[in-house]
């Protein structure tokens, strides 16, 4: 198994309306998504080519939308230690789903 190319841990995920977890973990290894609880269990994953990333107008610092599977989640990350640097984190989040999209494709 390779090293994952982006793990952010701490991530508030929302599928609206409502709150999944407020510490979960953003994985993104061997070509893979995967959303999950701050008990490890998976909320979501699917291969990248099956991931989009935006950031719209009304997501706040440190937030991303990802639409997984046709489903969309609000990812906030470093809401739980509230670190200084989420804004870019999410950044990272988004640039690491698009190298790795393009790998794989």
């Amino acid at each position: 198994m390779a090293e994952p190319e982006f793990d952010a841990r701490g991530v508030r995920i929302e599928r609206w309306p409502r709150s999944l977890t407020k510490a979960g973990q953003v994985l993104i290894q061997d070509g893979r998504l995967a959303l999950l609880t701050s008990y490890g269990r998976v909320i979501d994953s699917a291969p990248l080519r099956a991931v989009r990333t935006a950031r719209p107008w009304f997501a706040g610092r440190g937030s991303t939308v990802a639409t997984v599977n046709g489903i969309r989640y609000r990812l906030t990350m470093g809401q739980r230690d509230r670190r200084p640097d989420a804004s870019a984190l999410a950044v990272r989040f988004m640039e690491a789903v698009s190298r790795a999209s393009r790998k794989s494709t």
